[in-house]
């Protein structure tokens, strides 16, 4: 079976790669040429666990390509993912400028029955415009010719996405036919083996069931985020309280962790998307809309929390373990690191970082207005504070008696809760968390 997946991004470039492994000839497809010779030459351009070895592996046995021109490839295969971007506009809408080019190339060059797959996340109601796109171009050109458009969204965390890829908890389809159905069933039978569920709807339900479950992901954590600062005003800990409404089988534990906000490319897009696409239809989503506000004030905990424990900023040295928004990730996207280096810069502080991976995605984004440094130690020599902000392992059983001693003052404000609180006092350091 032949496919091509325009965008190599995150979603492209892990579906495609999934693709080939399971036996099907994929070929990738990407306006930045740059970026394509790069990928030719197995280097890859994002940072994904695992993505490399099945890339490189599947370019060499000749079932994973790449190239820049959508037309060259059409007329070999039976699908078209579209996986490219759909950055937020400044109401908050998806921007679908490059779904719907996909779309007008489509159109203006296929000449045999295909399907046009969305697996970007859009709005609802975005697959009518992207037929209506193909149909417009047909007609321009004076044929008719048979196509489907249908939904396939992406469920990929970052971190782990070749993972939850081989190996997913649900696949999501939204389709207009018997015909699209049972092409769709053919290209996911290899994922079947493993009894992968496979849901067909409406596409308009898929389109939906994309943003409802992220936005009730980032509701668990904001309403998580809530209870936490609640927590210090009243003198609960918030881990005693996550274990106890965790135990309700009705809740479960999972995305009930406090901190210092979301961030990545998901879920501050899609609250936000899916909160205006309700406005558009006449309606409020109040829940949706405190999520996103929740999320927003939590982002500046951690810096408030510095400047009380220091007594302001001016002129002291603040180290941050951790710049992307999660681990295994250098996605630095709506990441908390930016908003508590924006404050603590405004405040009058140096700021000191490391992680593993996202230095030059930092350095990328804000240039040298921090110091970046060589290793977690390096980054708290001669600090007033360190703010643990991404939970890479390696942070996770830190030395504490190189701490106390490389430390200016040893002071600690811990926005992801991952240290133990009595622990880290009996060492002797000031310590703030998040709802204890």
């Amino acid at each position: 079976m032949n496919i091509a997946i325009v965008g190599t991004g995150y979603v492209g470039l892990v579906s495609g790669a999934c693709f080939s492994e399971m036996g099907i000839n994929v070929t990738c497809v990407d306006i930045d040429s740059k970026k394509i010779e790069r990928l030719k030459a197995g280097d890859i351009p994002i940072y994904e666990p695992g993505l490399d070895e099945i890339v490189r592996r599947n370019c060499r046995v000749g079932r994973l390509h790449f190239t820049t021109d959508l037309k060259s490839c059409l007329n070999d295969v039976e699908v078209v993912f579209s996986a490219v971007g759909t950055p937020p506009d400044e109401d908050g809408s998806a921007d679908l400028k490059y779904v719907l080019s996909v779309a007008r190339t489509f159109g203006q060059n296929i000449e045999k029955y295909t399907i046009l797959v969305t697996k970007s996340t859009v709005p609802v109601g975005t697959s009518a415009k992207v037929k209506a796109v193909i149909e417009e171009e047909l007609a321009k050109r004076g044929k008719n010719i048979e196509f489907e458009v249908a939904s396939n969204p992406e469920f990929l965390k970052e971190g782990a996405a070749v993972k939850d890829f081989m190996s997913p908890d649900r696949i999501v389809i939204g389709v207009e036919s018997d015909r699209a159905k049972s092409v769709m069933e053919r290209l996911y039978r290899p994922f079947q083996i493993n009894k992968y569920k496979i849901y067909f709807m409406d596409i308009p339900s898929a389109e939906m069931t994309k943003y409802a479950a992220n936005a009730m992901l980032a509701t668990r954590i904001s309403f998580m985020n809530d209870i936490a600062n609640l927590c210090e005003l009243v003198g609960a800990n918030v881990d005693m309280v996550r274990k106890g409404i965790g135990a309700d089988a009705r809740i479960g534990t999972k995305f009930l962790y406090p901190g210092c906000g979301y961030g990545g490319s998901c879920f501050p897009k899609d609250v936000k998307a899916l909160a205006k696409t309700a406005r558009d239809y006449g309606y409020t989503m109040g829940v949706i809309e405190a999520v996103e506000a929740v999320n927003e004030r939590q982002k500046a905990i951690v810096a408030d929390k510095l400047e009380k424990m220091l007594g302001g900023l001016e002129g002291r040295t603040v180290a941050l373990w951790g710049l992307s928004f999660k681990p295994e990730t250098d996605d630095m996207r709506e990441a908390p690191s930016l908003v508590i280096i924006d404050r603590l810069l405004r405040g009058g502080a140096q700021v000191k970082v490391y992680d593993p991976v996202a230095m030059d995605e930092c350095r990328r984004r804000i240039g040298d207005k921090v110091t970046y440094c060589k290793d977690m130690y390096d980054a708290v020599t001669d600090a007033d504070a360190l703010a643990m902000i991404t939970e890479w392992n390696e942070f996770r059983i830190p030395s504490w008696t190189a701490l106390k001693r490389l430390m200016r003052r040893p002071a600690i404000v811990d926005g992801r809760n991952l240290y133990d609180k009595a622990e880290v006092l009996a060492e002797g350091f000031e310590y703030s968390a998040i709802g204890k």
